[in-house]
């Protein structure tokens, strides 16, 4: 179906607004999902009580009349959040209309129960990957209006490598090159552009497209999402992936070029020895600013001076493995662009095991690290994406000897990527089947293992922790993928549920009752650590589109003004405020963006 300009806010009929918009208390006790349930799958309601008994409950439909009725379970104490918590479940309830919840004294607010329930969530989170391009104008018609209409960020974008000092004093001796890095996506609240964010993030957005290949539904067919490619013939989520995807193929170091590079591991406060190595075919760790810009600063008014910065073996694996991603998925539809990542792919693979042990460093001021010192994930995500797109004995002799082959899975993020080789292995055409059998095994007993934590944790989410990472919304979306995977693979509908439940917590069954994604419930995100959509700071500036979802509860890394006031005052659920100074709690990010849209879509039954 086309999709129609509703899918930038959540579309009620006038009816359901009215009763949807009931007055409540700004925190209610009633924490559930303020976007709504689909008929088929779990529902469930999170009651902060201090009652130590269970209580009587009941659904009723928007006439008063009761559609369920029950007793909640006790669950107690939550230490992740801090409250005494009762369980609502009304799975039962599985028509259409709309609903509240009456227990204890306490009403909720309305709620939907309706098929397509996340098709305008899904669209929205495509969107945001157009609205964070760099080097084009985003214009209003793609954009959902006028207030996010900007002139193009860096529309040409040659950079020269970093030369001279960084901020610990080390020398960098620079290159003799530059490279033409128009385009691709903005990582974050900046506008650095990093090749080890990019690669998880087109991942994503490249396995979902494979997802609803091997399903036949594709959500984004041409023409379906605003984008100016729309009406190519390409399917728009390859339109937007392919955007990032010649950004990363930009990066890559000329053939034959030396590189004077630390090598080894790195050492905290030793000084870095410089090695000459081959740096042909290796990719560049990121461009970006000399300098950090002040909040706010509109993307084409970012005049800081745009530099590459030096070559790493986390990158230039990254880049292996998204180009031969994006070689297998292309050879049917434009076998020139495929062939173009499969070059690629290999001169970076050959590049880094010639070199193995570059690393990043975080010495760098204006733009993210993104150091990581244990790259045997990248290695082996590489390696299994060269295999299924090539089919090559060679590639599928050096998995069996990798640790991550034999690893349990866990859910991914930059620094660990093992999880995407594994799913490649269990997803991808051509596979042999007992070795895509085996990497369906582990990715059920990883989801297995998920669903046992929604036990321990208070809020019943696959994620039972007291100690909440930055951009911890990312680590519950994308264990809510593996969920996905496991229902998809043995059709249980617990691994559904599962994902039901990350997606309920991420949209308000939360201790602070908040929709971390903009534009989708009642109290969603409102002021992301961003230079651009910065209205906390200028009026004359957006707020975020909708479909952009804040890294949510950071109890482990606070290190901004706002989170330094709140550390140790404050339950692992509860350390985050929606504020735009605020970048270790609220930053968004397209890595966690692209989670957002692969489960939203896998919801709407489609990946």
């Amino acid at each position: 179906m086309k999709l129609s300009p509703a899918i930038f806010r959540v579309a009620l009929l006038p009816a359901v607004a009215a009763f949807l918009s009931g007055a409540g208390n700004p925190v209610p006790a009633i924490r559930l999902n303020q976007v709504g349930f689909l008929p088929d799958t779990a529902k469930r309601a999170v009651v902060a009580t201090a009652s130590t008994k269970p209580l009587r409950w009941r659904v009723v439909d928007a006439g008063g009349r009761i559609a369920a009725q029950g007793w909640s379970s006790v669950i107690g104490a939550d230490a992740a959040s801090g409250d005494h918590v009762h369980l609502v479940r009304f799975d039962q309830v599985t028509a259409p209309g709309i609903y509240r919840i009456e227990i204890g004294g306490q009403t909720s607010r309305a709620f939907v129960v309706r098929a397509g329930l996340y098709a305008p969530l899904a669209s929205a989170a495509l969107n945001y990957f157009y609205q964070t391009r760099a080097g084009i104008p985003i214009e209003a018609r793609y954009a959902g209006g006028a207030l996010w209409a900007r002139p193009a960020g860096h529309p040409k974008e040659i950079a020269p490598c970093f030369k001279g000092a960084d901020e610990r004093g080390t020398v960098w001796p620079g290159c003799g090159y530059t490279l033409d890095v128009t385009g691709g996506w903005y990582d974050a609240g900046d506008q650095g552009k990093y090749v080890v964010n990019g690669g998880i993030a087109l991942w994503t957005l490249q396995n979902l497209y494979e997802r609803q290949a091997a399903t036949g539904r594709f959500a984004f067919a041409d023409g379906r999402a605003r984008l100016p490619e729309a009406g190519n013939g390409i399917d728009d989520l390859l339109d937007e992936a392919r955007w990032e995807m010649r950004f990363l193929l930009s990066m890559q170091v000329p053939d034959g070029t030396r590189a004077q590079v630390p090598v080894g591991p790195l050492q905290r406060g030793a000084p870095l020895t410089f090695h000459a190595i081959d740096a042909g075919g290796m990719a560049h760790q990121k461009v970006a600013d000399r300098n950090w810009t002040p909040l706010p600063t509109r993307p084409h008014e970012d005049k800081e001076d745009r530099l590459l910065y030096p070559p790493t073996t986390g990158a230039t694996l990254n880049l292996a493995a998204t180009a031969a991603q994006c070689a297998r998925i292309w050879r049917g539809i434009d076998p020139a662009f495929a062939a173009t990542c499969l070059s690629a792919a290999k001169r970076a693979y050959q590049a880094a095991l010639r070199n193995p042990q570059v690393y990043a460093t975080n010495s760098f001021t204006g733009s993210g690290g993104y150091g990581d010192n244990d790259l045997s994930d990248e290695l082996y995500w590489a390696t299994a994406e060269l295999w299924a797109t090539t089919g090559e004995a060679g590639y599928g002799e050096a998995l069996r000897g990798m640790p991550a082959h034999d690893a349990a899975v866990r859910e991914p993020n930059w620094g660990n990527v093992a999880a995407l080789g594994t799913i490649t292995l269990a997803s991808a055409p051509g596979i042999p089947q007992a070795k895509a059998a085996r990497a369906k095994a582990a990715l059920v007993a990883a989801a297995d293992g998920f669903l046992a934590e929604e036990a321990r944790s208070g809020y019943r989410i696959p994620y039972a922790t007291l100690a909440y990472p930055w951009g911890s919304n990312s680590s519950i979306l994308n264990r809510a993928m593996i969920l996905g995977l496991a229902h998809r693979f043995t059709r249980d509908a617990r691994y559904r549920d599962g994902a039901v439940d990350a997606m309920d917590y991420v949209l308000g069954r939360n201790p602070l009752d908040q929709s971390y994604v903009s534009g989708f419930g009642a109290r969603p995100l409102m002021n992301p650590h961003h230079r651009f959509w910065a209205r906390q700071l200028d009026a004359s500036l957006p707020g975020p589109p909708p479909g952009v979802v804040s890294g949510g509860p950071n109890s482990t890394g606070m290190t901004d003004p706002v989170a330094l006031a709140m550390k140790g005052k404050c339950a692992p659920q509860r350390c985050w405020k929606d504020e735009i100074t605020a970048y270790a709690l609220n930053e968004v990010a397209i890595n966690w963006n692209a989670p957002l849209l692969w489960v939203a879509s896998y919801l709407d039954g489609n990946a």
